[in-house]
């Protein structure tokens, strides 16, 4: 069945609070997707964001962003004044999110709601139905609020180490404070949950992310030490990252600790079937990011400056997710298989019968021009994904803008196109993507839009400046709706 949908993350919709929510906004976007004949609506990881404000570097693989609790929402149940809110500078941009302010002050309201919430019976059953991730994030959060927000590997040695003895006297001296994070975390959830019933109901698909690797510093990390990669002392012996490629000279660091995947295998990769069977629970497909370091994962030497040294290692493979299937059932996944491609690799994605990825913008790399190149669009196959880019990558227009003028030339030949302006490039790759013969086509909004590089989610190997464009009420414009309901309707992927 031939399908379409938009990227677009929660926190670049449009809101009253200074970042995307669960709020009216969201709903309405639903509302518009319905109406532009889409079948999906793709966002990005839903977790607590660090230092960064990436959602690929998260306190928990369980728990959800307290950014994106809508406010308007606990004003209507009476636990928050509309006028403290509404008093609250929380951005004078409408199109960034300004995360300082973000963090400053939603924290602040959301204790003031807590304050004023009594458990019930709905609150009680979340917290007994989670009791086995949610106990350990809310420790591992009020300790990391007692500790000025340090790691947990510069916390005192007890709770470093999560001794018995000292974790219950913390829970004993900071009851309140546990419990606030319990809270957080339902209101997240009760709120999610009413906006993916509301999408399930006008036919909206949810496509959610998961990093494949979690944060150091993190309640994952901190509650599970066996199962990563760590000396005695808790510290990681080797991190994640990529080797050196024609576009990172000394490779990519990412830093997140490695799995033990021999600890995990004995286990029968409980913790990760949990984890996979909770964002089931959340989403109706799931995208993994990384999908190859299951075959095999780049190892770097803690310490280390860069990623020159690093050696790769074997994954787990397909056993992890075999196991995941026998006990929970065929699920929808999207297998992030972008970058280099090893036959191994190839194997393994054939092997779980998982559809991968296909990029235009991938397909114009001087270096690969042939006919036969797989991002092509008239190469896509049928069991496949296909973008005109990611949040990883520029808005199309922007892209078009920066290749060089050979490329350009390329990208005009192949769409046998010499007369659009280069401002309007966008509309006539989308038409290219759409009419390729992949299942799938999901189209970030910005390039709908025909954005430029102002609207761009996120540059990789950069600090500050990611993760920050909103769309404003005005975007979702009859021309824009039109345009996207017109070539999604001829090209056979209206739903």
């Amino acid at each position: 069945m031939r399908e379409a949908g938009i990227l677009l993350p929660i926190s670049s919709l449009n809101s009253k609070y200074g970042i995307g929510c669960f709020s009216k906004e969201a709903y309405k976007f639903i509302d518009w997707l319905k109406e532009c004949g889409q079948s999906y609506w793709q966002i990005l990881p839903l977790g607590p964001t660090s230092f960064g404000d990436s959602p690929y570097q998260s306190f928990s693989s369980f728990a959800g962003n307290p950014y994106f609790i809508d406010l308007e929402t606990l004003i209507e149940e009476r636990l928050l004044d509309k006028e403290v809110c509404e008093n609250i500078d929380f951005g004078k941009d409408e199109r960034l999110v300004d995360y300082e302010k973000i963090y400053n002050y939603k924290i602040p309201l959301l204790k003031k709601a807590f304050i004023r919430f009594t458990p019930n019976e709905k609150y009680n059953s979340f917290v007994d139905k989670n009791i086995d991730w949610l106990n350990d994030y809310s420790l591992f959060m009020a300790i990391k609020e007692e500790n000025q927000g340090k790691s947990w590997q510069e916390w005192d040695k007890a709770l470093k180490n999560k001794e018995e003895k000292a974790i219950f006297a913390f829970e004993k001296e900071n009851k309140e404070k546990v419990e606030f994070w319990k809270f957080v975390q339902f209101k997240f959830y009760e709120q999610w949950s009413k906006l993916k019933g509301y999408a399930y109901k006008q036919n909206v698909k949810i496509i959610g992310d998961i990093p494949i690797y979690t944060a150091l510093d993190s309640a994952d990390v901190w509650a599970n030490p066996e199962l990563f990669q760590l000396d005695e002392n808790k510290v990681p012996t080797v991190v994640a990252g990529c080797p050196p490629d024609g576009f990172s000279k000394k490779g990519q660091l990412w830093g997140n600790p490695l799995y033990n995947w021999n600890e995990h295998k004995k286990t029968y990769y409980k913790w990760w079937k949990a984890r996979l069977n909770h964002s089931f629970e959340l989403y109706d497909t799931l995208r993994i990011d990384h999908f190859r370091g299951f075959d095999e994962y780049y190892s770097i030497k803690f310490g280390d400056k860069d990623a020159t040294n690093g050696k790769w290692q074997k994954g787990p493979n397909t056993e992890l997710f075999e196991a995941f299937e026998r006990e929970y059932g065929k699920k929808n996944i999207i297998a992030e298989d972008l970058g280099f491609m090893t036959d191994s690799v190839k194997e393994m994605l054939e092997k779980s019968a998982f559809p991968g990825m296909r990029v235009f913008q991938f397909a114009f790399d001087a270096r690969d021009t042939g006919a036969t190149n797989d991002y092509l669009p008239h190469n896509y196959i049928k069991r496949c994904v296909a973008y005109t880019g990611t949040h990883d990558n520029p808005t199309i227009v922007s892209w078009f803008f920066e290749i060089t003028d050979n490329e350009r030339e390329m990208v005009r030949a192949y769409l046998c196109d010499s007369f659009t302006p280069d401002s309007e490039i966008n509309k006539p790759i989308i038409g290219a993507v759409m009419r390729s013969q992949a299942d799938a086509c999901i189209i970030p909004l910005q390039d709908y839009l025909g954005a430029d590089s102002r609207a761009r989610i996120n540059k990789p190997s950069t600090q500050g400046g990611n993760w920050l464009w909103r769309i404003s009420e005005n975007d979702l414009n009859e021309e824009i709706s039109d345009f996207i309901l017109k070539i999604t309707s001829l090209t056979g992927r209206k739903k």
